[in-house]
């Protein structure tokens, strides 16, 4: 094998600190690639900018790094600090300096440099201890530059230009060119761009003609045109604002006393099947339409026995019994005139007769904003309103020859398409799922993005693009799946930061030729905002192409590095979800760029390559799309980068699928391509507070995987067998030396699981083939096993600390484990603080919930059967839940009945304090008692039993019963007791009653003598 000086990437990342920048990109928005066309799953700036930085430059402390490169970094990080802290006062040191641009770790490094170079010591990029040095410098540097408020700052700029340039020519690139940085899932454009910023060379590969055109704009337009070409699409933006304006301003009329629409909220109807009834009803989520701070507003249904419709009426200042209840729960209807349930099939039926019902809907009321108030303001619904959107409607249908090429025409991907579920109310046209009037106003704006006239055909293809964007904003949030949230009164795009195209009952049509929010104006200048950011920091250009990753148009050995984020198995229905905007932008965008595209034959975009696992493939001839099929294809698409990659070159694949089968296709992928896992690092790219964190094992972490082509110096696939006791026997030494640095980077649970594939790949990746003794080949799911079996062991040492993990029986391990996974031990060990009242407000937990594989592995790793477990774990279909304290209640107090077990307990749903209190009433009476009338609990089989049977006796206020039970009757004699109450108080997460439980039993230790 071939040595090659390692990248920084493959020795050290300042992982928590770009994290910090990544999860703060999140809020961000001015500027923000983001905002200028939505794509899926994009991968934060901050993490790229980073990653790709590292993967290009040399470790200078690396013995096999070129001197060139050590002498051009210290040459270039000297240069940045005298930027940062100049002799004599400038204004880009007092910017450098400042606490928005430099951290604390950063500005301590540069000075003390400084100072070295004033004391006659300078930087010796020969000297080794000096070469540790310059490696921290480098690293505080990319951890610094990852900061989004420092992606346009010049000095940063040109100082990573510099490094990237000079690491490229010491590697052995020719003077004058740049290193290739390939991405062959380049989606939203977010690697290819940061590759762009840094110096790179980049070529954005991608199957979707949405994401290639993004991916264009990104590389080749903004570079070329910058910021000449924000200013002509603010001005064209403007020239069709007016003449959108003067075309369709008689369907968005302002109200006779000078009230201006700005938004309308619809719902679709259905007819109600109760006997004697057949009321139209309006299919409401929620009555409320603001509920913002102090301001109460809400809708009122008044029964008309005319019409058999409900009236709509308004409410100010509103109390939850004002208003009429939500219609719609779980698709059945309810009728609020005689209380008959429509069911779902029925609603599915009637709305599938009108398509879906966007052009049948009912509208709810209108939101305005009144000369001389304050905000938005709401008034019922009027005849006139029905009057004017029954013109538009009118007008539509009859000069539909003329406006035919701007209505989408196309088919909505087949029923039971991944994400996809509004085919089912007979939404099967693209058309469906607008109303008249938004596809009036669409066709209009479409038309006239096609009039633009710039004398420079470039520079008129690149605004007639841009302004192709402001539309897709646009329609994104005038569409009738959109929706408005009434707790801060702004309209919810139908496709904006969602994986599917739910059905939507209420929703919201604005007014795009308003100048409030959601209006076309408003789009054009996000668009501005995002060109005016990404001209300031790109001097060159790249080049991106439509594209199959498993056919790459790269020659062989030419790509210097291969950084990519892949589809996430079946999570995202990419090309399905992209069709929504694909159908507008085929009629906005210049004819010419157009017939560029590459589409299927129904005019949508490409999928029969598209490697996701999508269910409802089959049914329009793409699929069949499993398990097996994304497996075979992700291969080969990774073997095809692993070709056009050089021998030296270096490879970061990103993954965070959520479940186990999604990463274990990743894995074998890679493997089996031909790459060497060399490392892996996870950065924190998610809001912990998201929804989908809450209670189950979401990975709040992108976790970005090192490799190197397995090949040799000639480029030929190095073919070498491994011996499997030797990988097993060096699997627990790496992951020994890895978790407790991943822990220090605040790393744990299933981030720190999926971290740890990184160093366990190296181990299995740097063979074509293991062997056991008798010659059997080893697949790569039998190695998965042994690495969860030594991240659970590795796991518990580290939650337990100096106990023997090996010494409490197998259910305190799994749930330890489980809750580890989940992200518990922010603490370990340390004294609990307790929450010893029983008045305080106790947050009820619902229990914690793996996916059935994942916790399947984790007890497997503890030689634990998952199945045996069922005292403290609920098995349903592809979940497992780890039980709540409270639902053990009765198992644990009680007289172990068939009707009294866990899975009916759930069933029972008691989830509030109140009920665990009823429940140890009744067990109470029916228990033996002592003579003072109080519980006294027979000890658990287990240290887990007992530990939660105090839990349970302190949370309900019976201190006598608890005081006996540790003292008196020994529960609490035995240390393993207090030690898993220790690591179970770090473990629960913040807030949720076990927590406070347990600390509340850990406080009474001291009282009690203990």
């Amino acid at each position: 094998m071939t040595a090659y000086p390692k990248r920084l990437i493959e020795v050290d990342l300042p992982i928590a600190r770009i994290s910090t920048h990544a999860r703060r990109e999140k809020s961000i928005r001015h500027g923000h690639i983001s905002t200028l066309h939505i794509w899926w799953a994009r991968r934060p700036l901050a993490a790229c900018r980073a990653v790709i930085c590292a993967s290009l430059w040399p470790d200078p402390a690396d013995e096999l790094c070129p001197p060139a490169f050590r002498e051009a970094a210290a040459t270039n990080l000297m240069a940045f600090a005298r930027r940062v802290f100049p002799e004599k006062i400038t204004e880009e040191g007092r910017q450098l300096a400042s606490e928005k641009h430099l951290s604390p770790e950063s500005r301590g490094r540069w000075e003390r440099l400084l100072q070295s170079e004033k004391d006659g010591l300078p930087l010796d990029p020969t000297d080794a201890a000096h070469q540790q040095v310059l490696q921290g410098a480098l690293l505080d540097f990319i951890a610094d530059f990852a900061n989004w408020d420092n992606s346009t700052v010049p000095a940063y700029l040109e100082t990573s230009r510099a490094l990237t340039q000079a690491a490229h020519e010491a590697l052995g690139g020719m003077p004058g060119t740049r290193p290739l940085v390939v991405d062959p899932f380049a989606g939203g454009g977010a690697i290819p761009l940061e590759a762009l910023r840094i110096g790179a060379d980049p070529f954005g590969s991608d199957i979707n003609p949405v994401a290639t055109l993004l991916n264009r704009v990104l590389l080749e337009v903004i570079p070329k045109h910058g910021t000449n070409l924000s200013e002509r699409v603010l001005e064209w933006g403007k020239y069709i604002k007016e003449q959108a304006t003067e075309e369709l301003s008689k369907y968005y009329p302002p109200d006779k006393d000078g009230s201006i629409p700005i938004a309308y909220l619809w719902s679709r109807t259905i007819k109600c099947e109760g006997p004697s009834c057949g009321y139209r009803i309006p299919l409401i989520r929620s009555p409320w339409v603001a509920k913002k701070g102090a301001k109460r507003v809400g809708v009122r249904l008044i029964p008309n026995n005319e019409t058999l419709d409900f009236d709509i009426e308004v409410v100010h200042n509103a109390k939850e019994s004002d208003l009429c209840k939500g219609t719609v729960q779980r698709g059945s209807a309810n009728c609020p005139r005689c209380g008959y349930t429509t069911p779902v099939a029925s609603v599915r039926n009637q709305l599938q007769l009108c398509q879906g019902g966007a052009k049948d809907s009912q509208l709810l009321c209108v939101v305005i904003v009144s000369s001389g108030s304050q905000g938005r303001t709401y008034r019922s619904p009027s005849k006139q309103d029905y009057k004017i959107a029954e013109s538009a409607a009118e007008y539509l249908e009859s000069n539909r020859n003329s406006l035919g090429e701007y209505l989408p025409n196309e088919p909505l991907p087949p029923d039971g398409a991944l994400g996809y579920r509004i085919q089912k109310y007979g939404m099967m046209n693209w058309q469906d799922v607008f109303t008249p009037r938004q596809l009036l106003a669409l066709a209009t704006l479409s038309r006239l993005c096609r009039t633009v006239e710039v004398s420079d055909p470039e520079l008129k293809l690149a605004v007639s693009t841009l302004l192709s964007f402001a539309l897709s904003r646009t329609q994104d949030l005038n569409a009738s799946t959109s929706t408005w949230a009434n707790t801060i009164e702004a309209v919810c795009g139908a496709n904006r930061a969602q994986n599917r195209m739910p059905m939507v009952w209420d929703y919201v049509e604005p007014v795009p030729i308003g100048d409030f929010g959601g209006n076309w104006l408003g789009q054009v200048e996000w668009i501005v905002r995002v060109v005016e950011h990404v001209a300031l920091s790109v001097v060159n250009s790249g080049n991106a192409q439509q594209g199959c990753a498993q056919e790459m148009v790269l020659p062989s050995n030419s790509a210097n590095a291969i950084v990519t984020d892949p589809p996430y198995y079946d999570a995202f229905g990419y090309s399905d979800l992209s069709d929504f905007f694909l159908v507008w932008l085929k009629r906005s965008l210049p004819e010419s760029i157009v017939a560029g595209f590459k589409l299927s034959e129904t005019g949508t975009s490409p999928k029969n390559n598209e490697i996701v696992v999508n269910p409802g493939a089959e049914k329009d001839g793409r699929g069949p799309k499993g398990h097996a099929w994304f497996e075979e294809q992700m291969a080969m698409a990774l073997a095809e980068g692993r070709r056009i990659a050089k021998p030296d070159g270096i490879g970061v694949i990103v993954f965070a699928n959520k479940s186990t089968s999604g990463w274990e296709s990743l894995l074998d992928a890679i493997v089996s391509s031909g790459w060497t896992v060399t490392g892996s690092w996870p950065i924190d790219t998610e809001r912990p507070n998201r929804q989908r964190a809450q209670d189950s094992a979401a990975l709040t972490s992108s976790v970005h995987l090192v490799c190197r082509p397995r090949e040799n110096h000639n480029g030929s696939l190095r073919e070498e067998t491994g011996e499997w006791r030797d990988v097993l026997s060096e699997l627990p030494k790496r992951i020994h030396e890895w978790m407790p640095r991943l822990a220090a980077e605040g790393v744990v649970g299933a981030d720190a699981i999926f971290a740890c594939l990184g160093p366990a790949l190296e181990v299995f990746s740097r063979y074509s083939r293991v062997e056991k003794a008798s010659g059997e080949a080893v697949p790569l799911r039998e190695y998965l096993e042994q690495v969860w079996a030594t991240v659970s062991t590795e796991a518990l040492s580290m939650i337990f600390k100096d106990a023997d993990a090996a010494g409490l029986e197998p259910d305190a391990r799994l749930t330890a484990m489980w809750l580890w996974t989940l992200g518990g031990m922010e603490t370990n060990g340390s004294e609990s603080k307790s929450s010893s009242d029983r008045d305080e407000k106790v947050v009820a937990s619902k229990g914690y919930t793996l996916e059935y594989d994942a916790a399947r592995k984790i007890a497997q790793g503890l030689g634990v059967h998952l199945e045996q477990s069922d005292s403290i774990v609920e098995v349903s279909g592809d979940k497992a839940r780890l039980l709540p304290v409270s639902e053990r209640t009765r198992h644990l107090f009680g007289k172990d009945e068939a009707t009294t077990t866990p899975r009916a307990m759930k069933k029972k749903a008691k989830a509030k304090q109140l009920d665990l209190f009823k429940t140890l009433d009744e067990i109470e009476a029916e228990a033996e008692q002592t003579a003072a009338g109080e519980l006294k609990p027979q000890a658990g089989e287990t240290v887990l039993d007992r530990v939660h049977q105090s839990m349970i006796l302190f949370a309900s206020g019976r201190g006598e019963a608890l005081r006996r039970f540790l003292v008196d009757d020994g529960a609490g004699n035995d240390a393993r007791f207090w030690k898993l109450a220790q690591s179970l108080s770090a473990l629960y997460p913040k807030e949720t009653d076990e927590k406070r439980w347990v600390d509340g039993v850990l406080a009474r230790k001291k009282g009690l003598g203990l």
